[in-house]
């Protein structure tokens, strides 16, 4: 069984950055569904493009989308049946001591992400073959050196569970999957950092197909359930 996983930060992590909050994340979704979420994005995309005289080969970020825009993406993203956001926030001015390896620290927050945000949705006790996450992520803050660290810590991470992790980076102006993570968790990172940024976006986002965690601690806002799905579909 595959999972598909893109994935973006917003913030810095660097030692010397004065951000309070760090925030890594963006959605997973079944194969299903993999080809429907980034099409629809991907034509979203298009219409914003066109209405402001853009070029289809410039990338769009989330702040150069206003609030209409990103509300008419996350109405129609979000009804797709296996799609669901995952954020991990960080709060820095609670951690005790200054990241020193931002790389390392990188690791760190998505081995977070997906013990806190993802592996709880999934009922495992329905899953009976090894289950793969294809994570795509954007590779603007990943020294070369550094490209095959991710994917052997989340193996060694999780090595008691039947999972299996294939990490690969993305320049993300030419994926819509990792410019669809940038949206959602800078949506999320904004709402830490400053509400008033996103608060009309935030009351059309449902619940049900997100969820945040808060480190420290163990906070969880959205989704509690687990999904549930048949095991005889293509997923």
């Amino acid at each position: 069984m595959k999972i598909y996983v893109y994935l973006d930060e917003s913030g810095s992590i660097h030692k010397n950055s004065s951000t309070k909050y760090f925030a890594v994340g963006g959605y997973f979704a079944f194969g299903k569904d993999k080809s429907k979420v980034t099409s629809l994005y991907k034509k979203l995309n298009k219409n914003i493009k066109d209405s402001k005289n853009i070029s289809l080969c410039k990338e769009i970020k989330s702040y150069d989308m206003d609030d209409a825009q990103k509300i008419e993406i996350f109405n129609e993203i979000q009804d797709i049946e296996t799609f669901y956001g995952c954020i991990k926030v960080f709060e820095k001015v609670s951690m005790k001591k200054e990241i020193i390896e931002s790389n390392i620290f990188f690791n760190y927050a998505v081995k977070l992400l997906f013990k806190d945000c993802i592996v709880p949705l999934l009922n495992l006790n329905q899953i009976n073959d090894i289950l793969d996450f294809i994570v795509s992520i954007d590779n603007r803050n990943i020294r070369v050196g550094d490209l095959n660290n991710l994917e052997t810590y989340l193996k060694t991470e999780f090595c008691l569970e039947n999972f299996g992790f294939k990490i690969t980076y993305y320049d993300s102006s030419t994926n819509y999957g990792v410019q669809l993570a940038d949206l959602i968790v800078n949506t999320f990172y904004n709402s830490y950092k400053d509400r008033k940024i996103v608060k009309k976006v935030l009351p059309h986002l449902k619940g049900e197909n997100f969820r945040i965690s808060l480190f420290p601690g163990h906070k969880i806002k959205g989704r509690i359930e687990k999904i549930e799905y048949n095991n005889n579909e293509n997923i």
